[in-house]
Formats: C-alpha cells, structure tokens, sequence
C-alpha cells in the first residue's frame, strides 16, 4: 500500500502521524487532505518524512549537483551538509557530470531528508548527446534512480510536439527549464512525441512499487518579466493536473511545479490562486519566482521577495535560489546564502498564509531576549545563529549602532 491508498482507505500510518505532530494538525485532517490530494508525504527508509501541501508550513529545496563543465564532487557533498544544517526540508540532486550514480548513492548516505532527482538529465549524460538519447535509456535511469532510495522524481510531462512548434518566436527567453529543453531537444532531434507522456502509464507502475512522489515539472515557465503567463503555460498547468489525476487513481502522489521563474510582482497573486483553481489545490512547487530580472548576482535577494508573495498567496513548496543563478555552479557560501534567504521567504509566506501561529513562537522569543539585552538568549532563535554572533560578541552588553543611546534602554527607564 501506498501513501495515498492508506489515505483513501482511512489507514493512518506513522508517515502520517509524524507529519501531524510536527505540524500540528490533527492526523484524521492531514489524511483527509492526502486523500483528496492536497498534500503529500516525501519518504526516506529510517528517516522522518516531510509533508507538503496546505495547511502545512512552506518547505524549502535546495538544488545542487554537477554539472558537465564543474565537477567537484567533494565540494557537491558539502554542500548536502550545508543544506542539512541550514534547515532545507528537502534536496534535489541535478547532477550532469561525473559518475552520477556513485554521485547519488553517496548523497543519499550522506543525507537524511528526501533527495530528489531528474532522470532526463542523466539520461542525457549517458546517452552522450542528446541526439542518442532513447526512450529506454530514460526508463533504465528513472528504474535506477528509484531503485536507490530516491524521494521524489521530475518528469517535464506537460507539453507535446504541436505545443513546440506553435511555441516559435513567441517568447524572449523561449524555454529556460533545463529539463524541460532537455525533453524538448531530444522530442525534435528525433520527431517523436514527449516520452514521458508516451511512457506515463509505465512511469506509474515503476513509481508505485517504491511509493515515490511524482513533481511533475514547469517546463514552459516564463524566464523573464517580459514573457507573461502565456497559454502554453495553461496548456502545461492543465495537462499535468490530467496527469495528476491518472497518477493519484493508481495511488501515486503528485507535485505540481507551476508559475513563472520570473513573473511580475503584481501578477503573482493571480497566478498562484489560478493555479490552485485549476489544479483542485494540489501541492504548488515554485522557483523563486524572481519579480525583477536585474538582480543578476543578488538573485536570492529577489527571489525571496518573489517567494514570500507566492507562499503568502498558496504556494507551498519554494526552490532556493542562489547568488550565482545566471551565472555558475553554485559555491557552498551560495547555498547557504540562498538557503537563509529562502526561508525568510517561506515564514513571511507562512505569516501571510497562517497568522502569528505557532510556527512564530521563535519570533516572540527572540523580541523578549532582545529586549532584554540577552543576546546569547536572542541568538539561539535566529534562522542563523552564526552571523549575528559573528557581528556581536555575546558578552557585549550593547551595540556599537547607538551606545549608550539605546532606544531599549530609555524605554525601559521611562516605561
């Protein structure tokens, strides 16, 4: 039995009561909402489960990997240490350089939250070039990565060969998923229709046997501010929600990752709340999104100003973005910096979604020790406890910004 079929057969399982009790829900609510697939479980053998989806608090990924022209895989497993200890809820494992299996298989020992993957990507490493890829090197990978204790598997489903040749010249950034060009390339290298449609039932079964969570991916998100939400994206959001619904028959629980990477600020609400309407308020999985495009080098900065909006409208599951999006592999200082920023993301989005519930507890601390002037006190509910000590020795009674002039000292005096 799956997930989703316990949750249909009114089966709690200890998936479920874990989620519950860190969430605090009631476990008869979350199973409700699993069964009608509003929120999912990611599962990893002997490690806790994370669930995802309203009313649960946003999560954070973080991507990280090798890529073809970067191959430092020492540092790639620092950077799941970083992830782990910084507080990403999952990680998604993009490598494309190296032995990515041996790659995987030591991410997976070393972490202890669900991994991620994306089987087009090795597919097309294997493969050589994208022209040789075949539709049974793709399933020979998914069966592969399942078949390691994967959480999660992307597969860019949402569009077909018609979508692609009525998709010329309508775009600035044309398609800027990866996976999703990947797909596209090999579609039109080889005239042939998107595999992982072609192949979906199949797909099912090969998940099914390990109770893995399908994302399905964003493939036609928009890349730039200037590319609005067009219909190839409501073809994309409409089509993975069919998908979606086959999936969730066959007892398989499904992500959507929808809304632009980059998409203006003033849209967000509307996209996020149309892609709940439409997709019967399944699990929404969002990258960044970005509100501007100019912050190239700062993009995590942008990014978490785009997700607060996106978790504070639905969105449920939001990408870390770093400062080397655009531009490199990421360093493991990027990850953390994304990381940090992401979450301040997610519990603004959380503040919007939710109010000052219980997941603000740390906020109501850390003002009472601040005003205190306890700052050991203060720091210990920080999302990094380690920068505000490096800029404030603990043992200093005050701050250097106002001195003896401190606002919190006169107040106490004169209140």
């Amino acid at each position: 039995m799956t997930i989703l079929e316990d949750a249909l057969g009114s089966n709690i399982t200890k998936e479920m009561l874990h989620v519950a009790e860190i969430e605090r829900i009631d476990v008869k609510k979350l199973m409700k909402k699993i069964s009608k697939g509003e929120v999912v479980i990611m599962k990893r053998d002997n490690y806790q489960p994370v669930g995802i989806g309203n009313p649960l608090r946003t999560k954070i990924n973080v991507n990280l990997g090798t890529s073809s022209s970067a191959i430092n895989i020492d540092e790639e497993f620092q950077k799941v240490k970083i992830a782990q200890k910084y507080g990403a809820d999952t990680i998604s494992d993009l490598s494309m350089g190296g032995e990515i299996d041996e790659i995987r298989k030591r991410i997976l020992e070393i972490s202890s939250i669900p991994i991620t993957t994306v089987p087009i990507y090795q597919a097309v490493i294997e493969a050589g070039s994208i022209s040789n890829v075949t539709e049974d090197i793709i399933i020979n990978v998914i069966e592969k990565q399942l078949k390691d204790g994967i959480s999660s598997i992307v597969l860019h489903t949402g569009f077909n060969l018609d979508t692609l040749n009525k998709m010329k010249g309508k775009r600035i950034m044309k398609i800027v998923s990866k996976g999703g060009s990947l797909t596209a390339s090999f579609m039109k290298s080889n005239e042939v229709e998107n595999p992982f449609l072609t192949h979906f039932e199949y797909i099912l079964e090969l998940v099914k046997e390990y109770d893995v969570v399908i994302n399905l991916g964003n493939a036609l998100r928009s890349g730039c501010i200037h590319d609005k939400v067009d219909d190839f994206q409501f073809s994309e959001i409409k089509t993975n929600n069919k998908l979606a619904q086959i999936a969730n028959k066959a007892g398989i629980q499904v992500i959507l990752e929808s809304l632009g990477g980059h998409i203006n600020a003033k849209d967000i609400i509307k996209w996020v709340s149309l892609h709940k309407k439409l997709t019967n308020n399944r699990p929404l999985f969002v990258s960044g999104p970005l509100p501007i495009d100019i912050a190239t080098g700062h993009d995590h900065i942008a990014a978490a100003i785009g997700g607060s909006f996106a978790s504070g409208f639905g969105a449920d599951y939001i990408c870390a973005i770093t400062p080397a999006e655009h531009l490199c592999l990421p360093s493991l200082e990027d990850i953390k910096k994304g990381l940090i920023a992401a979450k301040i993301a997610a519990h603004v989005g959380d503040s919007m979604k939710f109010g000052l519930n219980h997941l603000f507890t740390d906020d109501l601390e850390l003002s009472r020790n601040r005003f205190s002037k306890n700052w050991k006190k203060q720091f210990e509910y920080c999302i990094d406890p380690t920068e505000p000590e490096r800029r404030h020795p603990i043992n200093e009674k005050i701050c250097n910004m106002c001195g003896s002039h401190c606002a919190l000292s006169l107040s106490k005096e004169i209140l």
